[in-house]
């Protein structure tokens, strides 16, 4: 599954869906499988949304593969094919695999300087990870 659209721009989910679809996929991944009944119930106690609405929505994420669609008896249960925390770790590296194809050296100066702002347990983890990958080399 990938991701076409990265909104640079947004915060969260929002970096790879709609405002509704990021709330859809938060209902989902963090519960069972649910039909679009319950999935509507929940999103209502924000604001009302149509049952439609949210049919069409939660029915373009099967077919972008973001969720699985179930169907017993007469209802269709839905869960997302993947964890969020499989979904957020396969679309940043894809985001990173593309700026390095992209932007080359760039991109990794960039990325080091960000080190500046991070707590010092993530430049050690990253020390490490250079060290094993030098070591396969």
């Amino acid at each position: 599954m990938k991701i076409n659209q990265f909104k640079f721009n947004e915060k969260g989910l929002n970096r790879f869906f709609g405002p509704l679809e990021s709330k859809i996929m938060s209902i989902l991944w963090e519960g069972e499988e649910m039909t679009i009944k319950n999935v509507q119930q929940v999103l209502e106690k924000d604001r009302v949304v149509s049952f439609n609405t949210v049919m069409t929505v939660m029915n373009r994420l099967v077919e972008k593969d973001i969720l699985q669609k179930r169907i017993e008896g007469r209802s269709a249960l839905y869960k997302p094919v993947l964890s969020k925390d499989v979904f957020l770790e396969k679309q940043s590296k894809d985001l990173s695999h593309e700026l390095m194809d992209e932007f080359g050296p760039l991109f990794v100066n960039h990325m080091l300087d960000a080190l500046e702002d991070v707590d010092q347990g993530l430049v050690e983890k990253l020390e490490q990870k250079l060290k094993d990958w030098k070591k396969e080399k």
